[in-house]
C-alpha cells in the first residue's frame, strides 16, 4: 500500500461528502487507502461512509480531539506515506500526486505540506518559524497591527521566503500533510497533551529533532475553507472564544514541553 489517507469528521460531513468524490476522481496511479475517524459527533458520517465500501470507518465515543483522534488511524494505516486532510479542505488536481512524488525524491524529508490557499486563491500562510511567547498576543489580539507586531510575524510566517518554490521549514499548520510512515518509528504519533491547536506545531519540531526535514512543497496545492478568528477584537472578546482559550492553553502545554531545549536547526 502506497498511500493511506486519513480523514477526522467532526460536525463535516457535507464537507466530506464532497472531499471523498474529489479523491475518487483523481485516479491515483499507485494504491491507496482511505480511512474516515468520527469524533463522537454521529452526525450521519457513518451512513455517508457506508456508501463506499473500500473506506475504512472508525467511530470514537466522543470528541477527543485532533491528535487523540489522528492517532488512532495512524496506528492502523498500512501506506508507506500517511495523507492527513482536514474535512475542509479540497484537494486541487494533481496535489496529491505532487506531494508523494516529492516524497519520493527527497528521503531526507519526513514530513511535508502543499501551498494552501484561500478560497480566492491568496496565500494562506502554512509554513511557519518555532514561535516564542508572543505567538498568541500577535496572532490573536490587535497587537498584530502594531510595528513590533508586524515585524514579528512577517519572520513568523516566513514572509521573506519565496512561497512559489519549495524549501525546508520549521513548522507547518496541519490541515494538509503528508508523512514517512517509517519515521514514525523514531519521531512518534501525535501529542494527545494538546486538544487542538500547536500539535502540528509540536510534530514538526520532533520531526527535526529526530533527524527528519520538514518540506513545503507549493507545486502542490490546496485550498483550505478555514477562517480565523479576527486579531482585532480586545482580549476579553478574544478570551470568550473556545478556539481562543484552545489555542492559548495548548501554547501554555507547548513552552512548558520545550522549556530549556535549544531549538533545532533548520537547513
Amino acid at each position: 500500500m502506497e498511500l493511506s489517507i486519513i480523514i477526522l469528521n467532526y460536525f463535516h460531513r457535507d464537507l466530506i461528502r464532497e472531499l471523498l468524490k474529489d479523491i475518487f476522481s483523481f485516479n491515483f496511479s499507485f494504491s491507496y487507502e482511505i480511512i474516515v475517524i468520527d469524533n463522537g459527533t454521529f452526525d450521519g458520517i457513518k451512513e455517508l461512509v457506508a456508501n463506499y465500501p473500500s473506506i475504512r470507518f472508525m467511530q470514537l465515543p466522543k470528541n477527543i480531539g485532533y491528535a487523540a483522534g489522528n492517532n488512532p488511524a495512524m496506528k492502523q494505516a498500512k501506506g508507506k506515506y500517511i495523507l492527513i486532510v482536514n474535512p475542509d479542505v479540497v484537494l486541487l488536481p494533481g496535489a496529491v500526486e505532487k506531494l508523494h512524488e516529492y516524497m519520493e525524491n527527497h528521503l531526507e524529508v519526513g514530513l511535508s505540506g502543499p501551498c494552501v490557499m484561500n478560497a480566492d486563491r491568496s496565500l494562506q500562510q502554512s509554513a511557519t518559524g518555532f514561535p516564542d511567547w508572543h505567538l498568541p498576543f500577535y496572532r490573536r489580539t490587535f497587537l498584530a497591527n502594531t510595528k513590533s507586531g508586524k515585524a514579528w510575524l512577517k519572520n513568523y510566517l516566513l514572509e521573506d521566503h519565496n512561497h512559489d518554490k519549495d524549501f525546508y521549514t520549521p513548522a507547518l499548520f496541519g490541515a494538509c500533510l503528508m508523512i514517512r510512515t517509517s519515521a514514525l518509528f523514531k519521531v512518534g504519533l501525535l501529542d494527545e497533551r494538546y486538544f487542538m491547536y500547536m500539535e502540528d506545531l509540536d510534530w514538526s519540531r520532533r520531526f527535526w529533532e529526530n533527524g527528519f526535514k520538514v518540506a513545503y512543497v507549493p507545486q502542490a496545492k490546496v485550498i483550505h475553507l478555514h477562517k480565523r478568528d479576527s486579531a482585532n477584537n480586545n482580549l476579553w472578546q478574544i478570551l470568550r472564544k473556545k478556539t481562543a482559550r484552545a489555542h492559548i492553553s495548548s501554547f501554555l502545554k507547548y513552552l512548558w514541553k520545550f522549556k530549556g531545549k535549544k531549538l533545532p536547526e533548520v537547513k
